[in-house]
């Protein structure tokens, strides 16, 4: 056997003390949810949300927001300075709502780049994704997109950036049927909504572009000013996924993006069927 010399670049990994790490994970057949986030509140993981702000003081975020940030573009270039806890529309509120009412002890970092009519510049968003990665957090709520070509590349970057620091980003897909970015790159956790009234209930999709389904359709969430409201849209249904991934990486720290990916689809709500 050659020595590790004589080995051609990128082989390090696969040598044995290296990749026995994995030996701490079941075969996906044995996964259940159970071992996946069973007793897990999300201690220890913090969790992005770029979006219109978040109330910090809202009783449904549970005083988990920790951070607020804010994107401004001076002659199209982005600053991302310190923020109060508000949300200019309610969007962002509704989001980390449901986060924490699923993993009670996650870390918010909220990151403002839409404003009160819900509109943002996909350049702000690109510079808030690119500040949460580098932050970093391990989970990215992006219950947002951008449909610019002439910023796909950007996102691309920092998708792939995301994925090799282990920073998970969960995304909702666009409500039309439209290309929308970053939800369709394939390192990306994609959601669209489905309509059943649980938020435990999700989906695998064997055949993406989008990969997961949860609930989605009049979903009670937090509002702007202290307030409620029914919500319907993949936008509601991403934060679901975004808070059971917490809990995964809460109880087993490290995953990369691909093996919580991994995992997901081990325990989703698909019917299984003996062969």
């Amino acid at each position: 056997m050659p020595s590790a010399n004589d080995l051609p670049a990128w082989s390090e990994p696969f040598n044995p003390a290296v990749r026995d790490r994995l030996a701490r994970l079941p075969a996906l057949e044995m996964i259940d949810r159970e071992w996946a986030w069973g007793g897990s509140t999300g201690a220890g993981v913090s969790v992005a949300i770029i979006d219109s702000g978040v109330e910090g003081d809202h009783p449904a975020v549970g005083g988990r927001l920790i951070e607020s940030w804010l994107v401004e573009l001076h002659g199209g270039e982005p600053e991302v300075i310190s923020d109060t806890e508000v949300d200019l529309f309610g969007h962002g509120t509704a989001c980390a709502g449901v986060i924490v009412g699923m993993a009670p002890e996650i870390d918010l970092v909220s990151i403002r780049v839409l404003g009160s009519n819900l509109k943002g510049k996909g350049a702000a968003f690109a510079a808030a994704l690119g500040n949460a990665i580098r932050r970093p957090v391990q989970v990215a709520n992006l219950s947002l997109s951008s449909r610019s070509e002439t910023l796909l590349p950007v996102f691309h970057e920092l998708a792939d950036e995301a994925y090799f620091h282990r920073v998970v980003l969960v995304s909702a897909a666009n409500n039309v049927s439209a290309a929308s970015y970053p939800s369709l790159f394939s390192s990306v956790i994609s959601v669209a909504a489905h309509p059943e009234p649980d938020p435990w209930r999700f989906y695998y999709n064997p055949e993406p572009a989008v990969e997961f389904g949860a609930w989605g359709v009049d979903v009670p969430v937090a509002w702007r000013d202290g307030g409620r409201s029914v919500a319907t849209g993949n936008s509601f249904a991403a934060p679901h996924v975004t808070a059971i991934v917490a809990l995964i990486l809460s109880k087993h720290p490290g995953l990369t993006p691909f093996e919580v990916k991994a995992i997901l689809a081990a325990v989703a709500n698909n019917e299984r069927r003996a062969l």
